[in-house]
């Protein structure tokens, strides 16, 4: 009877540490979310490599939670990357309604404008960290590839299989274009999107 009790007791207190252990996994999930998110929303807002006190008090978390978390920063990389990715491609792989390929390569232009304007800040900020992640390089890497793709979807092969001509259209329209017309050249969403049409324009001529 004794010997059935303990073990009655045991499985209680093996269950007990599981709902506890539970809870911690759960908390620690919420936290890390708190903190992706904190961090999203102050890269938006232009503060492009936040400190750690700073996420802490957006995310409403410990400043030590903040730095535990911290020391896993392709982690953290990882889970921004998956939130803006989620957001950008029901856009990216929306099909074209353009008649042509001139007409879908137009719209093709607009939305690029759509999807950098969204992604600008997380892009820049992350630009900044490239170099000492192998994460966000090669999170890089694949952007630039998803970029290269967009173009040979809507393009025809007279100017994909132009090695030099299809480079320098893909030059024009990729995102660093985009962020020097509007981050460094100060101009409005409608001016670099008349920029990068003129300039694609010149370009292509008459093909």
């Amino acid at each position: 009877m004794k010997a059935k009790t303990a073990r009655a007791g045991q499985a209680r207190g093996e269950a007990a540490a599981d709902m506890d252990a539970d809870g911690r996994r759960q908390r620690s999930s919420r936290s890390r979310e708190a903190i992706v998110h904190a961090m999203i929303e102050l890269i938006r807002a232009g503060e492009m490599s936040p400190g750690a006190a700073r996420v802490a008090e957006k995310a409403n978390v410990g400043l030590r939670t903040v730095f535990r978390h911290f020391e896993e920063m392709d982690t953290l990389s990882r889970e921004i990357s998956a939130i803006v990715e989620a957001e950008i491609m029901p856009l990216v792989e929306k099909p074209f309604e353009g008649k042509g390929w001139r007409q879908q390569f137009d719209d093709l232009l607009g939305r690029r404008a759509d999807i950098y304007e969204r992604i600008m800040p997380l892009k820049i900020a992350g630009s900044l960290q490239r170099f000492r992640s192998k994460f966000l390089m090669d999170d890089y890497s694949r952007f630039l590839k998803m970029e290269r793709h967009g173009l040979k979807r809507v393009l025809p092969p007279k100017i994909v299989d132009d090695a030099v001509l299809f480079a320098a259209v893909e030059m024009a329209t990729g995102f660093q274009a985009w962020r020097r017309l509007r981050h460094d050249q100060g101009l409005s969403t409608k001016e670099a999107l008349a920029v990068l049409r003129f300039t694609v324009d010149k370009l292509l001529g008459g093909k």
